[in-house]
């Protein structure tokens, strides 16, 4: 829907007092927030009638606004999974974000084979398998099964025992004692099944038996005087005293269970989590969180428990919480329902499980300031880099640099490359490649004109285009024009550049970026000069990250289409043209100087080119 036929007056009065969910687009139809509702007609609404409550920054969300839509549910809790959804799918800039995107490891074992494996796995799924965890280390995860098979030689074979037993030889495990070989049925199946049951003992925290087993193997190793098995048993088991150190009791009730607290500033939180398994801290992890419009830890907290248990399999017995949430009714409804059984949401308030929280909290702070100093170390190199380039060229305000960079071997496939830099650091997504269209071989100068024209032109038509469609907003890369544009090379370059823009009518700072004989960065020119730079600055580092980023991309480009075969032609890169008509057009032409300049209606007269394919042609030369 075209934002400019949106009634917003209108469209409120249509509203249905039913839940769901709703969202808000801004004039480019980018969704920009989601939310859920009881009542969509009071609570959509409330966004638009004035009042003293809104915040500044529910008010600028207001201000962009051009239209809205819902989707009605049955229920609440039914918008609140849509919620969950659209957010994940979306990430709407005024919700509160959970920044991380995390997957956290299990131990997986499948006691519904008749042999069971213990193996490694990033999901939890519902297939009958005994599952641990999760862990917040996966590097810790694969040492405890490592460890596992040294101790009880369980196999981690894909063979299907029993039916395979005996049809091929033992593997490696066996000789270096990590298995017991049933696939020979060199152990009985009463026997492999007790060791993991013990397995699942150890993995449960009964660290008892096994370490009473190894100090018993290293003393009878050592009376033998067989020291190399002694100091094996010793090896692991150190190894097994470290996991038990880790895997505290925290408490008697042997419960699953997640233990919630945050810290926050002016613009972002931080949320620890503790996880507690079968009452032992196995871990805890912390998230990064920006908080958009929410304005309280009740808010957060609440953006936050419905993201991250949206995505995680595992839903503990308990959440332990550091204030109350919004929706904890219906929060506490939804997580019931994903574990099968009555999820409690607890907020402490005295004894040993208010200390766990606070514990929590603590870790949050810290990991707050911490990032503080590290956000402050990151300006520096970035944003407080940017500043210094434009104070060595009498320029303000640099948010933007655009860098290009040209790669050929002897004129074979030259192509371009446009890297971008935005407050210090690469833009990937803005990142373009270009394939010389327009040039005969090894010609430098004139393939970076005829990157520069397209790019540029590219950007003034789109502009144009939108400007038409009433959208004023810069849209895409190409629209959005760069404050400093940086050459790979001197004066040439620069006034390569220099010449486009002219001709295109637009006022673009450009300078080059120097090397010395070395191939170092040495300076930038700029208005006729070579201006020198402090080889220590963090402005320096810069300019010589973006003269790297964009010859590497450039190189890599032009590494990927040599890869592709060296006789792979342009034509092959037109949206229509495939290796029939390719044929057909070479056969005609003779060469691609000829087709390039070629009228529409020649085109068209080629055998097998049809009037949608021929324009394609035309357009891919002259546009």
């Amino acid at each position: 829907m075209d934002h400019r036929s949106f009634n917003i007056e209108e469209e409120l009065k249509k509203l249905p007092s039913q839940p769901g969910v709703y969202l808000m687009h801004d004039k480019r139809d980018e969704i920009i927030y989601v939310g859920k509702a009881i009542s969509l007609k009071n609570r959509v609404r409330q966004y638009f009638q004035s009042s003293r409550n809104k915040t500044a920054k529910i008010e600028q969300m207001v201000s962009r606004i051009a239209r809205f839509e819902y989707i009605i549910t049955d229920s609440e809790l039914e918008a609140l999974v849509l919620e969950c959804n659209l957010i994940k799918e979306h990430r709407p800039r005024y919700n509160t974000m959970l920044k991380d995107d995390k997957t956290y490891p299990y131990i997986k074992v499948t006691v519904y084979e008749d042999y069971p494996r213990i193996l490694f796995s990033r999901d939890m799924k519902k297939d009958k398998s005994k599952y641990f965890g999760p862990y917040t280390s996966a590097g810790a995860v694969k040492d405890t099964i490592e460890m596992i098979h040294k101790l009880y030689q369980i196999r981690t074979c894909n063979r299907n025992l029993p039916r395979d037993i005996g049809k091929e030889r033992p593997c490696l495990n066996y000789h270096i004692k990590q298995c017991s070989a049933p696939c020979q049925n060199y152990i009985s199946k009463e026997e492999y099944w007790k060791s993991i049951h013990r397995a699942l003992d150890f993995l449960g925290g009964k660290y008892g038996p096994v370490i009473k087993m190894l100090e018993e193997k290293m003393q009878a190793a050592s009376e033998e005087m067989d020291y190399e098995k002694a100091i094996e048993c010793r090896d692991l088991l150190n190894s097994v005293r470290q996991i038990a150190q880790k895997q505290k009791i925290t408490d008697s009730g042997m419960e699953d269970r997640d233990i919630i607290a945050m810290a926050k500033d002016e613009k972002d939180a931080v949320v620890s989590v503790f996880f507690v398994r079968e009452g032992r801290l196995i871990g805890r992890e912390h998230f990064h969180v920006s908080i958009a419009t929410a304005e309280d830890n009740s808010q957060i907290l609440t953006s936050f428990v419905k993201q991250f248990y949206a995505g995680t399999p595992f839903i503990p017995k308990e959440l332990w919480i550091q204030t109350g949430l919004e929706d904890e009714g219906v929060i506490g409804e939804w997580l019931s329902g994903k574990r099968g059984q009555k999820v409690k949401i607890v907020v402490p308030r005295k004894g040993q499980k208010e200390r766990l929280v606070e514990l929590a909290e603590k870790n949050a702070v810290l990991v707050l300031s911490q990032d503080k100093e590290k956000i402050k170390r990151e300006e520096l190199r970035t944003v407080g880099a940017m500043n210094e380039v434009g104070d060595w060229l009498g320029l303000k305000g640099i948010k933007r640099i655009e860098a290009f960079d040209i790669s050929n071997i002897s004129g074979f496939e030259s192509v371009g490359s446009m890297i971008v830099y935005e407050d210090g650091k690469p833009k990937r997504n803005d990142y373009r490649k270009f394939k010389i269209k327009w040039v005969k071989g090894a010609n430098d100068y004139a393939s970076m004109n005829e990157v520069l024209t397209r790019r540029f032109s590219h950007g003034l038509k789109e502009a144009e285009s939108l400007k038409e469609k009433g959208v004023d907003e810069e849209l895409g890369s190409f629209t959005r024009f760069p404050d400093l544009i940086m050459m790979d090379g001197g004066r040439g370059q620069v006034n390569i550049a220099l010449e486009v823009l002219k001709e295109l009518d637009i006022s673009i700072p450009v300078c080059g970026m120097v090397k010395d004989d070395n191939h170092r960065t040495r300076g930038l020119y700029y208005n006729n000069v070579e201006i020198p730079i402090d080889r220590h600055s963090e402005g320096f580092k810069l300019v010589t990250r973006i003269q790297d980023e964009a010859h590497r991309f450039a190189i890599e480009y032009h590494r990927s289409l040599r890869s592709k075969g060296q006789v792979k032609s342009i034509l092959d890169d037109i949206p229509g043209i495939g290796p029939n008509r390719r044929k057909a057009l070479m056969r005609r032409f003779k060469g691609l100087e000829a087709i390039k300049e070629a009228t529409l209606e020649e085109l068209s007269q080629t055998p097998g080119m049809n009037a949608l394919a021929a324009k394609s042609v035309y357009e891919f030369f002259h546009i």
